[in-house]
C-alpha cells in the first residue's frame, strides 16, 4: 500500500460556471412515500449525496459542472428536502437502502459517489451493502470514524431541545458547520443555505440525528473497497477530527486534500472545491 497521497489545490476559478440551471425533478414510490431526485447531462454515472440539514440544491452550483460529461444523479434523503420520513430514527443504512432503490430504477450498475458530511456516512453504508456499485468515492468534510461518545451526548440532548425550541436549534446547528469568519465573508450564501435548513421537518431532524448517533465505524469498508478513494478535509472543520483521520489513513491507498476553510466546503471554498472533484470523478 503506498502512503496517502495529498494533492493539492490550485487557484484555478471556474469562471464560465453554468448561471442557470434546471434540474429535473423525479419521484420513485417507496416505502409509502416518495423519494425525490433529479438526474441531469449523460455518460458515466456521478451520485452526489448531501449533508444533514440540506437538500440536494446544495449541488446547485456543481451539478452544472459535473454534468457537462457526465450522469449526474442528486437525491433528497430521507426526511430532507421534498423527501419524507419513514420514522423517528433514519439509520444510515436505511438511508443508503432508499439511495440504492433510485439507482435500481435508473437501472445503475456502477457510479462514482461524493457524499458531503452525512451523504458520506450514507454513501459508505451503501458500499458496506453493494461494494460492487462503486467506481469510486469522495467523503467531502466526512469521515469513515463512528460519533465520539460526547458528539453522541450531543446529539440526544439537540433532540430533546428540539421538541421545545426547534427553529433556534436548527440555528445553532447550521452555525457551527461554517468557519466563524465565513458567516460574514459569505453572507448571501449562509442565509441562503440557512433559509433551505429551517424547512427540514423536526421528525427529519430528530430521524438523522438518532441514525448518526447509531452509525459504525466504517474504516475498513472504505479501506477495502475496491474503488477511487478521496477525503476533502477542511482546516477549520470543527465537526471532523482532523488529526485522527489523517492518521488512519497513513499508509493506505485513501487519498486526501485539505481546503482552508469549514465544513462547507461548496460554500467556503467555492473556487477550488471543482478542481478536486472534477479531478476525482475523471481519473
Amino acid at each position: 500500500m503506498k502512503t496517502s497521497n495529498i494533492i493539492n489545490v490550485t487557484n484555478e476559478k471556474f469562471t464560465d460556471r453554468i448561471s442557470t440551471f434546471i434540474f429535473a425533478f423525479m419521484t420513485i414510490d417507496y416505502k409509502n412515500i416518495k423519494i425525490h431526485y433529479t438526474v441531469s447531462g449523460e455518460g458515466e454515472t456521478v451520485v452526489l449525496l448531501h449533508g444533514f440539514l440540506e437538500t440536494f440544491e446544495m449541488w446547485k452550483e456543481l451539478a452544472p459542472e459535473i454534468s457537462r460529461t457526465h450522469q449526474v444523479i442528486c437525491i433528497d434523503l430521507l426526511g430532507h428536502g421534498q423527501t419524507a420520513s419513514l420514522g423517528y430514527v433514519h439509520t444510515m443504512e436505511d438511508m443508503a437502502d432508499a439511495v440504492y432503490a433510485v439507482l435500481q430504477h435508473l437501472n445503475i450498475k456502477k457510479a462514482k459517489f461524493i457524499g458531503h458530511s452525512m451523504g458520506g456516512y450514507v454513501a459508505l453504508a451503501l458500499a458496506e451493502q453493494q461494494p460492487q456499485l462503486f467506481e469510486g468515492l469522495c467523503l467531502m468534510n466526512s469521515t469513515f470514524e463512528a460519533d465520539s461518545e460526547e458528539r453522541k451526548v450531543l446529539r440526544t440532548r439537540a433532540n430533546d431541545k428540539a421538541k421545545t425550541n426547534f427553529e433556534n436549534l436548527v440555528r445553532m446547528s447550521f452555525a457551527n458547520l461554517f468557519a466563524p469568519e465565513s458567516r460574514i465573508s459569505f453572507k448571501a450564501e449562509y442565509e441562503w443555505a440557512l433559509n433551505i435548513a429551517l424547512k427540514t421537518s423536526l421528525q427529519g431532524y430528530m430521524a438523522a440525528n438518532e441514525g448518526m448517533k447509531l452509525r459504525p465505524n466504517r474504516f475498513e469498508v472504505f479501506n477495502t473497497l475496491n474503488a477511487d478513494k478521496f477525503i476533502i478535509i477542511g482546516k477549520k472543520d470543527s465537526l471532523i477530527n482532523r488529526e485522527q483521520l489523517v492518521s488512519k489513513i497513513e499508509n493506505t491507498a485513501i487519498n486526501f486534500a485539505e481546503l482552508s476553510e469549514g465544513h462547507m466546503s461548496h460554500i467556503e471554498n467555492k473556487s477550488e472545491l471543482p478542481y478536486l472533484l472534477l479531478r476525482f470523478i475523471e481519473k
